[in-house]
């Protein structure tokens, strides 16, 4: 089995377009690239991972692409472009034609309009991504499901990952909140086609949460979407917020041990590759 990990970063605080990055934080905010990443994919047997944005510049999403061109491991990279300015509808067909390109993901968790998505303004943007055949990931928060739900039937064609679970707020667990994701999750695995990252969950917690506090949320999504629609990703080196790479793929591993050899090569590979088409 090809292991994958379907969600990483690598950045350069440097270049000053991570207006999200704490300025002073002793894990953040330092330079993070292939080199940083190699003893965790050689301690789990990962071989192949997806690159993801984390600035809302298409610079950013170019200098990603430069060091996927250069790394092995790095099968494709998810890009940013400005879904308000129409005339990037170029900037996406440039971008389209590398063949690490996948697709795009908006920083939608850090705007002020939780319905942004659905604006008549910028619906031309996922109308394109259709059209080329290119990735949405999804990066919000539970009271983001009804809106994403709304787009995603909305767009039926659209090939649309839900990062992070959709980040269910682990510290303020309570019987109400949870039944308020898992039943938004329950809808959006009924009536849309999307796929979910296990993955971000472990920094939704104050502390690095425990197997009991993992399982009900990995099997909710084990269990709603199944484990061809679910792939694993670290959110490396966000995840370093609360330990290292090799101990999330392993409780990871050990929080979906009881699926099948195949469910296990679809959470852990093979979903990634065929949702991000990865050659």
């Amino acid at each position: 089995m090809i292991g994958i990990d379907a969600h990483h970063h690598f950045w350069h605080p440097a270049r000053g377009d991570y207006g999200w990055m704490p300025a002073d934080d002793p894990v953040l905010t330092r330079p993070y690239g292939p080199a940083d990443l190699a003893p965790g994919l050689a301690a789990t047997g990962v071989s192949r991972t997806v690159l993801v944005q984390a600035a809302p510049t298409v610079e950013e999403t170019e200098y990603l692409l430069g060091i996927a061109d250069s790394t092995p491991h790095v099968a494709g990279v998810v890009g940013w472009i400005d879904f308000e300015d129409a005339s990037q509808r170029a900037v996406l067909r440039r971008l389209s034609a590398h063949p690490k390109f996948l697709g795009v993901r908006p920083m939608i968790q850090d705007l002020p309009d939780d319905g942004w998505m659905l604006r008549d303004d910028i619906r031309w943007a996922f109308e394109t991504l259709e059209a080329l055949d290119l990735t949405f990931d999804c990066l919000g928060f539970p009271r983001h499901m009804a809106h994403f739900h709304t787009l995603l039937t909305r767009h039926p064609n659209l090939r649309a990952v839900l990062d992070h679970c959709l980040k269910p707020q682990l510290r303020a667990h309570s019987a109400e909140t949870f039944a308020f994701w898992a039943k938004g999750m329950e809808r959006l695995a009924q009536d849309t086609a999307a796929t979910v990252k296990l993955s971000g969950i472990v920094t939704e917690d104050d502390t690095m949460p425990g197997d009991d506090r993992l399982e009900p949320y990995l099997e909710h999504v084990l269990q709603v979407f199944g484990p061809h629609r679910v792939m694993w990703g670290s959110d490396w080196p966000v995840s370093r917020l609360r330990c290292d790479y090799a101990t999330w793929h392993a409780t990871a591993r050990r929080l979906t041990a009881h699926l099948d050899a195949a469910g296990q090569a679809a959470v852990f590979g093979g979903t990634a590759a065929r949702f991000y088409r990865l050659a």
